[in-house]
Order: C-alpha cells, then structure tokens, then sequence
C-alpha cells in the first residue's frame, strides 16, 4: 500500500508520465473535456474534492514551470484566483498567462490528462506546464 502522495491511481500514473513542457489540466465539474486527453474524474458530490485541494496535492509532486488562467476567472471568482495565486506562488517559474475561456478550452485538447474536481466555483481551472527539477 502506498504511504503518502497521490493515492488515486490513474491520478498518480499521469504525474508520474509528465515530462518537461507537458501540460496537466485541473478542471471544475462543468469544463468540458476534449476527446484525446485523458480523463480523470474525482468528482463524488458538489464541491468534492475541492479545486485546490487537488492543485495543492499535484503540485507537492510536479514540478511546474508555467500556469495558463482564464481571464475570466479574475474577474468571476476573485476571492478562489486570490487563494490559487498564494497557493502558485513559490511553486511556479514563471508569471501565469491569461487567455479568453475559449481559449482556455482548446488549450485542454493539448493535455496528457484533465483531472475533473467537483468544484462548482466559475472558472476554476488551471493548466499547469511540469518543469524539469534539474
């Protein structure tokens, strides 16, 4: 049995798989998800599994260089982009770039995986681009 970390397996074997430039998207329950990606989907009940909760277990195990926001989540959900912000902060090499949410969604096609929490706050998805460690 596995001690720590990611324990949901598909979750853990897409982490593991990511390489330099590779992109991970982390989605609320309603962003839809393109055919090619894989899906993983850890939603149960609204709200659960938080969205940051899953952004705060993946990034104690990726190495992340980039970040791509919707701009409208700035604007729609300031209160969760404020608290991502922080959690972002200090993990990421770079500024976060923002683009339209139709934008955003096509960006998904692009994803080794989108993981699917059962956040219902608008906008509350991230793609995260993993970094190397050396």
């Amino acid at each position: 049995m596995k001690k720590g970390g990611i324990l949901h397996p598909l979750l853990a074997q897409a982490v593991a798989s990511l390489g330099h430039g590779d992109l991970l998207v982390v989605a609320d329950a309603g962003l839809p998800i393109p055919q090619g990606p894989l899906r993983i989907d850890l939603a149960y009940a609204p709200g659960k599994p938080p969205f940051l909760d899953v952004v705060r277990a993946i990034l104690h195990e990726v190495q992340i260089e980039g970040v791509v926001l919707a701009q409208e989540m700035k604007e729609k959900s300031p209160e969760l982009h404020h608290k991502l912000a922080q959690i972002l902060e200090g993990s990421v090499a770079s500024e976060a770039i923002y683009v339209p949410h139709e934008r955003f969604k096509e960006l998904t096609a692009e994803a080794k995986a989108v993981v699917r929490t059962g956040e219902f706050t608008p906008y509350a998805n991230v793609i995260l681009r993993a970094g190397v460690v050396f």
